[in-house]
């Protein structure tokens, strides 16, 4: 188990849901207090930015990925289209106490070692590290000695990856990890999804395991919690068709809402696991499982024969699985066709003198 403010994490708690606002702000943190007010109304445990000082991360002539050139045209490069998405300390100072007012857990990924001190300062409860970042050692470790959360995406990784991100983790003494499986293009491809390196990384790791969807709509992460996902992370935004790199792939507020709402109704339906029938069946039951009945007028002190005898519903006298027994059984009164036989209606002929 694993605890992010009053939320604990795990097999036997409900999933904690991150509604991943990311940059889809666009710069702007009056669109930001609108994404953690769509939070909020979706239900969602946790609202998520993310925080970086773009010279800090990308060379200024570093070209733009494939997908951030289909979404994203107003920028030649990744510096001058991140450039654009950066909002100050001071910003989201005022991003995390509104999330707070609103009831959300505040969380953003830190890209450099100034950020993480910010976000430690502000008293953030744990650390998103995102699949970028796996294998910047100095960065994780970083991270690390706050002895807080991390949740560690693992887009682009092999478990070879995987383990040497956490044997970084780990060497700082900071064993509160939960591992995200993730594909780490957007939109992802239902075909490149791969729900089960879920598992493979619960049984490599034997560390709590979610997943961070970027596929298109809903079903894949609502199928995650089926699987075991502890955390679901999903981009969303205000619209779609805003220009910048992140909106297309993202959910639109009443989107989210369904996927946290299809997400809850899988939780409960999963259920305990024990094989029985609710209580709706037990009284569906009556109704729609079969007795035994005279298929025809039955005198009193008559040998019942299976010519007899039928089974319909309801199941409210012997069951039809009884049948074997009531045959060759004695009648202790009349019996009309279509009478539903009980169990004082029969004499058992092979012990009637005992």
């Amino acid at each position: 188990m694993v605890c992010i403010e009053s939320k604990k994490l795990g097999s036997s708690y409900p999933c904690f849901i991150i509604a991943e606002a990311g940059v889809n702000h666009n710069g702007d943190v009056s669109l930001a207090k609108r994404l953690i007010d769509e939070a909020s109304n979706s239900g969602a445990d946790a609202v998520k930015f993310q925080i970086f000082n773009a010279g800090n991360i990308v060379t200024i002539n570093a070209e733009k990925a494939g997908y951030q050139k289909k979404s994203e045209s107003q920028s030649s490069t990744q510096y001058e289209m991140l450039k654009k998405l950066e909002l100050t300390n001071k910003e989201f100072r005022i991003l995390s106490d509104y999330a707070k007012e609103k009831g959300l857990v505040f969380l953003a990924t830190p890209f450099d070692v100034e950020s993480i001190d910010f976000l430690d300062e502000i008293g953030v409860s744990a650390f998103k590290i995102s699949s970028g970042e796996i294998n910047n050692n100095t960065l994780l470790k970083y991270v690390a000695h706050k002895q807080k959360p991390i949740i560690l995406s693992t887009g682009m990784s092999t478990l070879c990856d995987v383990e040497n991100a956490l044997r970084v983790i780990e060497g700082e003494g900071n064993l509160d990890i939960i591992l995200l499986h993730c594909v780490s293009d957007y939109p992802a491809e239902v075909k490149d999804v791969n729900l089960r390196a879920m598992d493979t990384l619960r049984h490599a790791f034997g560390y709590l395991v979610g997943y961070s969807d970027h596929s298109i709509g809903i079903t894949i992460p609502i199928a995650a919690v089926s699987l075991g996902a502890c955390i679901i992370e999903k981009h969303f935004t205000l619209d779609k068709n805003l220009p910048g790199p992140d909106h297309k792939a993202s959910l639109e507020p009443d989107e989210l809402k369904m996927m946290i709402k299809g997400i809850r109704e899988i939780e409960i339906a999963m259920g305990t696991g024990i094989k029985k029938p609710s209580q709706s069946e037990i009284e569906n039951k009556k109704a729609i499982r079969r007795s035994i009945v005279a298929a025809k007028d039955i005198p009193e002190h008559t040998i019942i024969t299976s010519e007899l005898v039928t089974t319909k519903r309801p199941g409210t006298g012997i069951s039809a699985e009884n049948l074997p027994m009531v045959i060759g059984t004695r009648t202790r009164r009349h019996i009309k066709k279509d009478e539903i036989l009980a169990w004082t209606d029969v004499i058992d002929t092979n012990h009637a003198g005992e």
